[in-house]
């Protein structure tokens, strides 16, 4: 029970890794809103975890609007009072290569996968200044650290994503609130499931673990940066990569 009596805020939590999270932190005892823009997967979910015997609540939540963010936290503190924890998790991808990507494909990716971090983070920051301090915990990626063909949209919201964790931390640490954030590699989820498999098969030869990542293994890194065991770490990005990139 390493989150006992702590709220959670999981974006991007009706599905895939999201999903697996907000089901972990339950079952670690804490109360979580599993907020997503598909409100009948945040549905499903939530109700899985209440017959596993957790707290959960289902919230609509589009990262990308301020009032869907500020709605969806209403929603939060109506049933929660607070928040302990957020896990901004919700991402999306359009590649292309850089000279063929429209403006509608850069400007979805990073309005999701960068402005919605900086959004919710923003929102959730007075409730956990009022609770004595909190845990943010952001997606980043490995593609982030070093780059990848066909998707500069990603890449820029990543490295972004990186950069506002480590200001973050240096901004909020004052005030007990620890921001982090997960770097993973390449993950077994619908994210990657248009891949080629000749690409996810060159991708386990270049990872010394020879395997992709499993939605656990990125859930169980987000257990522990909420969790009091890290209690004395902040700005750090852990890549979750099988040592695909060290």
């Amino acid at each position: 029970m390493r989150l006992k009596d702590k709220v959670a805020l999981v974006t991007g939590g009706g599905q895939g890794i999201g999903k697996l999270t907000a089901m972990t932190f339950a079952r670690e005892g804490a109360k979580v809103v599993v907020a997503d823009i598909n409100m009948s997967a945040a549905q499903a979910a939530a109700e899985e975890i209440e017959q596993a015997d957790g707290q959960a609540k289902a919230v609509f939540l589009d990262v990308s609007r301020a009032d869907s963010v500020e709605a969806a936290f209403q929603s939060l503190m109506n049933w929660a009072g607070g928040v302990d924890i957020l896990v901004n998790n919700a991402g999306i991808t359009r590649d292309s290569r850089m000279q063929k990507m429209t403006e509608a494909q850069f400007d979805s990716v990073i309005a999701v996968n960068l402005k919605g971090v900086w959004l919710c983070a923003k929102t959730a920051v007075p409730s956990m200044i009022s609770r004595g301090g909190g845990s943010i915990i952001n997606a980043a990626s490995v593609v982030g650290l070093y780059g990848n063909f066909g998707q500069t949209n990603y890449v820029a919201a990543k490295a972004g994503v990186i950069g506002m964790t480590k200001t973050w931390a240096r901004e909020l640490g004052p005030n007990g609130i620890r921001v982090n954030a997960i770097a993973p590699g390449f993950t077994a989820t619908e994210m990657i499931a248009t891949v080629p498999e000749k690409v996810l098969e060159s991708v386990r030869e270049r990872t010394p673990l020879r395997r992709l990542g499993l939605p656990e293994d990125i859930a169980n890194a987000y257990l522990f940066l909420a969790s009091e065991e890290s209690s004395f770490i902040t700005g750090v990005t852990l890549s979750v990569d099988g040592g695909l990139l060290f």
